[in-house]
């Protein structure tokens, strides 16, 4: 695959971002394209390994050296019908997906990974502006209707398959537009919305019926959508947020991540917001919890005009580069620095933080403490406060981005009476179908939070059970 000796000749080449100061001012999206023929030559560097472990790493199965290559020789649309073999929404991983595929690069095991993101999103991007991606309508119908509750990715890679299969497809959203975390929880800077509405315009060309502003359990029966349909697909997400409870958390200007970020989304595609605005202009702003999600808030934070923005992170720093803890070609954890830290964010790791406090019931101070991690006899990770290391922050905003524990059980969950894991998320039988006979669930009510593209994964495998279970 690609050059036989591309790999020597070529070096990797990201594509760069537009300037901070540019950028900060805005919402679009940062990535300036590299050339075709600058992609050519990233292309040409995909060895012939004699297993490819970046198909092994990416969730969908991504054909990976054969779009390489194809790129490699200007055979683009020939790349696009491969790529598109096994991802249902290349424009939305090629720009918010870790890149699982690159962790796993043979060529990355001593050397720079191939830039596999940066060519998938080129593959699409192309083939949108050829026209060479059409709506597939389905030349049979079976006769038989699904529901699907959600459209985040699982949702609508799940509604994409089903309806592939000939089955009538409806999408029920609770928000005012389709596209779950796609449309309201990913900042514009990151995945500008007329991407995700060029996708969703596509799907309704292709029969599938979209219902927003319908929240199940709610504006609508659970148990009545049961009847009308002949299967149920759930895919409402990991909704309810990790909670930072200490003294003080009821003061005015504590607020979870996601809040922060769907106003931010509404603002920008000139809606109204639900409830007081969060506003991080001119303000000392915390941010609590270290993943995307957290980054997320911090381009947010900066592009509102934050005088001063910190990270917290409670777990310790991570190396820089890969150890025994992460041998290849497992994905390396290792330490990430997003645009948005790049944009002014200071870092601190091994933070806990202990209580916070106010003035006429408003935030002004956060108090903390350092941690020391070790392991136990059992060898689980332990932390015990580090003395004399208390501090206090003072602090106009903060943000928690703990992550998520579970979907929410109130509402359409209970009322159809499915079943709960250990940890809360929705239990299935092994082939996505929960304890109610006819009812299924995939991404993250199932996994618990993850990626975008585990999620599209898990939508696509309950499709194939939805389809062995209507048809027999």
């Amino acid at each position: 695959m690609g050059k036989v000796t591309g790999f020597k000749e070529f070096n990797r080449e990201a594509p760069k971002k537009r300037p901070i100061k540019e950028r900060v001012k805005d919402y679009r999206e940062m990535t300036i394209q590299l050339s075709e023929e600058k992609l050519n030559e990233q292309g040409a560097r995909c060895m012939n390994c004699g297993v490819p472990f970046c198909n092994w790493a990416c969730p969908l199965g991504n054909l990976i050296p054969d779009f390489n290559d194809m790129v490699y020789k200007n055979k683009w649309e020939k790349a696009y019908k491969r790529l598109a073999l096994t991802s249902p929404f290349p424009e939305f991983t090629g720009r918010i997906c870790p890149a699982l595929c690159e962790g796993s690069c043979t060529l990355g095991a001593n050397s720079e990974a191939v830039t596999v993101q940066q060519i998938e999103l080129a593959i699409i991007e192309k083939a949108y502006a050829s026209g060479w991606v059409k709506p597939e309508i389905p030349k049979v119908r079976t006769g038989k209707k699904v529901a699907v509750v959600g459209s985040g990715p699982a949702g609508l890679a799940a509604a994409a398959r089903l309806n592939s299969y000939g089955h009538k497809v409806t999408v029920f959203e609770k928000h005012d537009e389709i596209g779950g975390l796609l449309r309201y929880g990913i900042p514009d800077f990151k995945l500008e919305k007329t991407v995700v509405q060029r996708r969703v315009d596509l799907l309704k060309e292709e029969g599938i019926q979209f219902k927003a502003n319908c929240e199940i359990g709610k504006d609508y029966s659970a148990l009545k959508l049961k009847e009308e349909f002949d299967a149920v697909l759930l895919t409402g997400g990991s909704s309810v947020p990790r909670d930072l409870k200490v003294k003080g958390r009821e003061l005015k200007g504590i607020h979870f991540a996601l809040e922060f970020l769907t106003q931010q989304n509404r603002k920008v595609a000139g809606k109204p917001i639900e409830g007081p605005d969060i506003d991080a202009k001119d303000k000392i702003v915390v941010v609590i919890g270290g993943g995307d999600t957290g980054s997320d808030c911090i381009g947010t934070a900066n592009r509102q005009g934050a005088k001063k923005v910190y990270q917290y992170e409670i777990m310790p720093k991570p190396p820089t580069a890969r150890d025994n803890s992460m041998p290849w070609p497992d994905f390396p954890r290792t330490l990430k620095t997003t645009t948005s830290h790049e944009e002014g964010c200071e870092r601190k790791w091994c933070i806990s933080t202990t209580k916070f406090e106010g003035k006429e019931g408003k935030l002004t101070e956060l108090h903390g403490v350092e941690l020391k991690w070790s392991k136990d006899a059992s060898g689980k990770m332990v932390m015990e406060n580090v003395e004399g290391s208390e501090f206090v922050q003072p602090v106009d905003l903060v943000l928690i981005a703990m992550g998520f524990t579970n979907p929410q059980h109130e509402g359409m969950l209970n009322e159809l009476g499915v079943e709960y894991d250990q940890r809360g998320n929705v239990h299935t039988n092994g082939n996505f179908m929960t304890s109610v006979d006819g009812v299924f669930t995939a991404g993250d009510m199932k996994t618990g939070q993850s990626l975008v593209v585990r999620a599209a994964s898990s939508g696509i495998g309950a499709a194939e059970s939805i389809d062995k279970y209507l048809m027999k």
